[in-house]
Protein backbone atom coordinates (compact mmCIF):
# COMPACT_ATOMS: atom_id res chain seq x y z
CA UNK A 1 0.00 0.00 0.00
CA UNK A 2 1.08 3.21 -1.27
CA UNK A 3 2.41 5.86 1.59
CA UNK A 4 -0.14 9.10 1.48
CA UNK A 5 2.58 11.80 0.95
CA UNK A 6 0.67 15.16 2.67
CA UNK A 7 -0.03 17.79 0.43
CA UNK A 8 0.04 21.93 0.79
CA UNK A 9 -2.61 24.24 0.22
CA UNK A 10 -2.25 24.00 -3.15
CA UNK A 11 -3.13 20.23 -3.54
CA UNK A 12 0.65 19.35 -4.17
CA UNK A 13 2.90 17.24 -2.34
CA UNK A 14 6.72 17.53 -1.33
CA UNK A 15 8.61 15.99 -4.40
CA UNK A 16 6.01 18.40 -6.52
CA UNK A 17 6.69 21.42 -4.80
CA UNK A 18 10.53 20.72 -5.05
CA UNK A 19 9.90 20.36 -9.09
CA UNK A 20 8.31 23.58 -9.35
CA UNK A 21 9.96 25.83 -7.08
CA UNK A 22 11.91 29.23 -8.63
CA UNK A 23 15.32 29.63 -6.20
CA UNK A 24 14.83 32.93 -8.34
CA UNK A 25 11.74 34.17 -5.92
CA UNK A 26 14.25 35.63 -3.41
CA UNK A 27 17.56 36.81 -3.54
CA UNK A 28 20.98 35.21 -2.27
CA UNK A 29 23.49 36.48 -0.62
CA UNK A 30 27.00 35.54 -1.14
CA UNK A 31 28.78 33.81 1.80
CA UNK A 32 32.46 33.59 2.07
CA UNK A 33 34.59 32.61 5.14
CA UNK A 34 36.93 34.50 6.86
CA UNK A 35 40.13 33.08 8.61
CA UNK A 36 42.13 34.14 12.08
CA UNK A 37 44.78 32.52 12.22
CA UNK A 38 46.80 33.44 15.77
CA UNK A 39 50.16 32.08 16.56
CA UNK A 40 52.78 33.45 19.02
CA UNK A 41 56.28 33.92 17.96
CA UNK A 42 59.68 35.19 20.23
CA UNK A 43 60.63 38.51 19.54
CA UNK A 44 64.14 39.82 18.44
CA UNK A 45 66.23 40.21 21.31
CA UNK A 46 70.04 40.95 21.76
CA UNK A 47 70.93 40.03 25.11
CA UNK A 48 70.79 36.22 24.52
CA UNK A 49 71.45 35.98 28.51
CA UNK A 50 67.65 37.48 28.82
CA UNK A 51 64.41 34.88 27.76
CA UNK A 52 63.09 36.14 25.12
CA UNK A 53 60.04 37.74 24.81
CA UNK A 54 56.77 36.82 22.97
CA UNK A 55 54.05 38.30 20.84
CA UNK A 56 50.63 37.50 19.43
CA UNK A 57 50.74 37.04 15.43
CA UNK A 58 47.89 37.24 13.53
CA UNK A 59 48.51 36.01 9.53
CA UNK A 60 47.20 39.05 7.25
CA UNK A 61 46.84 39.36 3.25
CA UNK A 62 47.89 41.85 1.04
CA UNK A 63 44.32 42.35 -1.48
CA UNK A 64 46.07 41.66 -5.12
CA UNK A 65 42.28 42.74 -6.21
CA UNK A 66 39.52 45.31 -5.60
CA UNK A 67 38.40 46.11 -3.63
CA UNK A 68 40.57 47.31 -0.39
CA UNK A 69 43.35 47.04 -3.45
CA UNK A 70 46.86 47.05 -1.43
CA UNK A 71 44.99 47.19 2.09
CA UNK A 72 45.48 44.12 4.17
CA UNK A 73 42.62 41.59 4.76
CA UNK A 74 41.98 38.50 6.97
CA UNK A 75 42.46 35.59 4.84
CA UNK A 76 39.23 33.92 3.01
CA UNK A 77 37.22 33.13 0.51
CA UNK A 78 33.76 32.56 -1.31
CA UNK A 79 31.93 29.13 0.10
CA UNK A 80 31.16 27.38 -3.47
CA UNK A 81 27.60 26.25 -4.04
CA UNK A 82 28.38 22.60 -3.59
CA UNK A 83 30.75 23.01 0.09
CA UNK A 84 30.04 22.97 3.52
CA UNK A 85 31.45 25.92 5.57
CA UNK A 86 34.00 24.01 7.62
CA UNK A 87 35.12 22.19 4.25
CA UNK A 88 35.29 26.08 2.51
CA UNK A 89 37.41 27.28 5.99
CA UNK A 90 39.50 24.20 6.16
CA UNK A 91 40.55 24.56 2.24
CA UNK A 92 41.64 28.30 3.00
CA UNK A 93 43.76 27.45 5.93
CA UNK A 94 45.84 24.76 3.45
CA UNK A 95 45.54 27.65 0.90
CA UNK A 96 47.34 30.20 2.90
CA UNK A 97 49.11 27.63 5.69
CA UNK A 98 50.02 24.70 3.88
CA UNK A 99 48.73 23.13 7.04
CA UNK A 100 45.32 20.66 7.43
CA UNK A 101 42.70 21.14 9.91
CA UNK A 102 44.13 17.85 12.01
CA UNK A 103 47.43 19.65 12.64
CA UNK A 104 46.21 22.68 14.92
CA UNK A 105 43.01 23.99 16.79
CA UNK A 106 40.03 25.19 14.19
CA UNK A 107 36.94 26.71 15.53
CA UNK A 108 33.79 28.63 14.19
CA UNK A 109 33.57 32.02 15.93
CA UNK A 110 30.75 34.24 14.75
CA UNK A 111 28.64 34.85 11.66
CA UNK A 112 28.68 38.53 10.09
CA UNK A 113 25.42 39.60 8.39
CA UNK A 114 25.72 43.36 8.32
CA UNK A 115 24.09 45.22 5.46
CA UNK A 116 27.04 47.09 3.22
CA UNK A 117 29.90 45.26 4.63
CA UNK A 118 30.74 44.58 1.62
CA UNK A 119 30.98 47.21 -1.00
CA UNK A 120 30.55 44.30 -3.81
CA UNK A 121 27.18 42.77 -3.10
CA UNK A 122 25.44 41.11 -0.09
CA UNK A 123 27.84 39.19 1.66
CA UNK A 124 27.53 37.64 4.57
CA UNK A 125 30.89 36.11 6.33
CA UNK A 126 31.45 33.23 8.86
CA UNK A 127 34.49 33.80 10.44
CA UNK A 128 37.02 30.70 11.65
CA UNK A 129 39.37 31.05 14.46
CA UNK A 130 42.66 28.45 14.16
CA UNK A 131 46.13 28.46 17.01
CA UNK A 132 48.85 27.35 15.71
CA UNK A 133 52.33 26.47 16.11
CA UNK A 134 54.56 28.74 14.56
CA UNK A 135 57.29 26.49 13.78
CA UNK A 136 55.24 23.77 11.71
CA UNK A 137 54.41 26.85 9.48
CA UNK A 138 55.11 27.35 5.54
CA UNK A 139 52.75 30.20 4.93
CA UNK A 140 52.31 31.62 1.44
CA UNK A 141 49.47 33.94 0.28
CA UNK A 142 46.93 32.55 -2.13
CA UNK A 143 45.49 33.55 -5.90
CA UNK A 144 43.94 36.86 -4.95
CA UNK A 145 46.82 38.14 -2.34
CA UNK A 146 50.08 39.89 -3.48
CA UNK A 147 51.32 38.89 -0.16
CA UNK A 148 50.77 36.93 2.90
CA UNK A 149 52.41 37.62 6.47
CA UNK A 150 52.29 37.54 10.18
CA UNK A 151 51.78 40.49 12.35
CA UNK A 152 52.50 41.27 15.55
CA UNK A 153 49.11 42.07 17.70
CA UNK A 154 48.50 44.20 20.27
CA UNK A 155 44.82 44.98 21.78
CA UNK A 156 44.28 47.79 24.27
CA UNK A 157 41.87 49.13 26.02
CA UNK A 158 41.86 53.30 25.62
CA UNK A 159 38.83 54.01 27.46
CA UNK A 160 36.15 52.04 29.68
CA UNK A 161 32.88 53.49 30.97
CA UNK A 162 30.23 51.88 32.74
CA UNK A 163 26.52 53.62 33.05
CA UNK A 164 24.37 52.13 35.60
CA UNK A 165 20.80 51.32 34.20
CA UNK A 166 17.42 50.85 36.12
CA UNK A 167 17.45 46.92 36.01
CA UNK A 168 21.32 46.40 35.04
CA UNK A 169 23.91 48.66 33.09
CA UNK A 170 25.98 49.17 29.97
CA UNK A 171 30.01 48.83 29.91
CA UNK A 172 31.13 50.86 26.42
CA UNK A 173 35.33 50.21 26.09
CA UNK A 174 37.17 51.66 23.49
CA UNK A 175 39.58 48.92 22.43
CA UNK A 176 42.98 50.23 19.94
CA UNK A 177 44.14 47.53 17.94
CA UNK A 178 47.89 47.92 17.06
CA UNK A 179 49.66 45.26 13.89
CA UNK A 180 53.19 45.69 12.90
CA UNK A 181 54.89 43.65 10.38
CA UNK A 182 58.55 45.14 9.70
CA UNK A 183 57.58 48.94 9.07
CA UNK A 184 54.15 48.43 7.85
CA UNK A 185 51.80 49.03 10.91
CA UNK A 186 48.06 48.64 11.08
CA UNK A 187 45.93 50.72 13.36
CA UNK A 188 41.99 50.48 14.49
CA UNK A 189 39.65 51.32 17.91
CA UNK A 190 36.55 49.56 17.94
CA UNK A 191 33.84 50.51 20.29
CA UNK A 192 32.56 47.42 22.17
CA UNK A 193 29.13 48.47 23.83
CA UNK A 194 27.54 45.80 26.14
CA UNK A 195 23.87 46.38 27.92
CA UNK A 196 23.26 44.23 30.75
CA UNK A 197 19.37 44.41 31.31
CA UNK A 198 17.33 41.88 33.53
CA UNK A 199 18.05 38.39 31.58
CA UNK A 200 19.02 40.40 28.50
CA UNK A 201 22.92 40.84 27.55
CA UNK A 202 23.48 42.08 24.52
CA UNK A 203 27.19 43.04 23.01
CA UNK A 204 27.81 45.67 19.88
CA UNK A 205 30.82 46.31 18.35
CA UNK A 206 31.33 49.47 15.90
CA UNK A 207 34.27 49.95 14.09
CA UNK A 208 35.56 53.85 15.09
CA UNK A 209 38.64 54.12 13.03
CA UNK A 210 40.32 51.75 10.85
CA UNK A 211 43.92 52.12 8.80
CA UNK A 212 44.67 50.16 6.05
CA UNK A 213 42.69 46.87 7.66
CA UNK A 214 39.91 46.04 4.37
CA UNK A 215 36.18 45.17 5.07
CA UNK A 216 35.27 45.07 8.72
CA UNK A 217 37.81 42.83 9.63
CA UNK A 218 38.79 45.22 12.77
CA UNK A 219 35.68 44.22 14.04
CA UNK A 220 36.26 40.56 13.67
CA UNK A 221 39.81 40.50 14.56
CA UNK A 222 38.41 42.14 18.48
CA UNK A 223 36.09 39.66 18.68
CA UNK A 224 38.63 36.86 18.34
CA UNK A 225 40.78 38.28 21.29
CA UNK A 226 37.95 38.44 23.43
CA UNK A 227 36.96 34.95 22.72
CA UNK A 228 40.86 33.71 22.75
CA UNK A 229 40.79 35.58 26.10
CA UNK A 230 37.80 34.27 27.72
CA UNK A 231 38.45 30.65 26.30
CA UNK A 232 42.09 30.47 27.47
CA UNK A 233 41.51 31.01 31.56
CA UNK A 234 38.92 27.98 31.15
CA UNK A 235 40.15 25.28 28.53
CA UNK A 236 43.19 24.15 27.16
CA UNK A 237 43.24 25.95 24.02
CA UNK A 238 46.99 28.01 24.84
CA UNK A 239 48.60 24.43 24.41
CA UNK A 240 47.42 24.93 20.36
CA UNK A 241 50.15 27.24 19.95
CA UNK A 242 53.06 25.34 21.80
CA UNK A 243 55.50 22.81 20.21
CA UNK A 244 55.60 19.56 21.28
CA UNK A 245 58.00 19.83 24.20
CA UNK A 246 58.08 23.55 26.08
CA UNK A 247 59.45 24.77 29.50
CA UNK A 248 56.91 26.18 31.98
CA UNK A 249 58.21 29.67 31.49
CA UNK A 250 57.80 29.30 27.84
CA UNK A 251 54.05 28.28 28.47
CA UNK A 252 53.37 31.03 31.11
CA UNK A 253 54.72 33.71 28.53
CA UNK A 254 51.88 32.67 26.02
CA UNK A 255 49.36 32.81 28.55
CA UNK A 256 50.62 36.29 29.65
CA UNK A 257 50.31 37.07 25.86
CA UNK A 258 46.84 35.78 24.98
CA UNK A 259 45.69 37.16 28.52
CA UNK A 260 47.17 40.71 28.04
CA UNK A 261 48.39 40.55 31.63
CA UNK A 262 51.71 39.24 34.06
CA UNK A 263 50.97 35.72 35.82
CA UNK A 264 52.31 35.07 39.00
CA UNK A 265 54.42 32.01 38.46
CA UNK A 266 53.41 29.93 41.80
CA UNK A 267 50.22 30.25 40.92
CA UNK A 268 49.96 29.49 37.30
CA UNK A 269 52.14 26.41 37.36
CA UNK A 270 49.29 25.20 39.94
CA UNK A 271 46.77 26.04 37.45
CA UNK A 272 48.13 24.27 35.02
CA UNK A 273 49.61 21.21 36.75
CA UNK A 274 47.06 18.57 35.98
CA UNK A 275 47.18 19.85 31.94
CA UNK A 276 51.34 19.08 31.72
CA UNK A 277 53.31 15.97 32.54
CA UNK A 278 57.61 16.32 32.52
CA UNK A 279 59.49 14.74 29.62
CA UNK A 280 63.12 13.07 30.43
CA UNK A 281 64.21 15.72 28.13
CA UNK A 282 66.10 19.26 29.02
CA UNK A 283 67.06 22.19 27.00
CA UNK A 284 70.23 23.71 27.03
CA UNK A 285 70.52 27.16 25.75
CA UNK A 286 73.22 29.37 25.86
CA UNK A 287 73.54 31.82 28.91
CA UNK A 288 70.96 29.42 30.89
CA UNK A 289 70.39 26.59 32.93
CA UNK A 290 69.34 23.59 31.38
CA UNK A 291 65.69 23.54 32.02
CA UNK A 292 63.06 20.50 31.64
CA UNK A 293 60.81 20.14 29.12
CA UNK A 294 57.10 19.36 29.20
CA UNK A 295 54.39 18.16 27.28
CA UNK A 296 50.76 18.34 27.21
CA UNK A 297 48.58 16.19 28.93
CA UNK A 298 45.37 15.15 27.48
CA UNK A 299 42.35 15.14 29.65
CA UNK A 300 41.07 11.82 29.83
CA UNK A 301 37.43 10.73 31.14
CA UNK A 302 37.19 9.58 34.77
CA UNK A 303 39.92 11.70 36.29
Amino acid sequence: MQEHLPVDRNGMNEEQFLKQYDVSQYDRPSLTVDMLIFTVADKEQNNYRKLPEKSLQLLLIKRGEHPFLGQWALPGGFVGMNEDLDSAARRELKSETNLDDDQLHLEQLYTWGEVGRDPRTRVISCSYMALVDRSALQVQAGDDAAEACWFDLTHRIVHEQKTTLKDGYTLERLVELCLTHGEVTLSAQVKVVQRISGKSNTVTREIVASDQLAFDHARIIQYAIDRLRNKVQYTSIAFNLMPPLFTLTELQQVYEVLLGKELLAPAFRRKIADMVEESTEYRKDAGHRPSKLFSYRPFVDGE
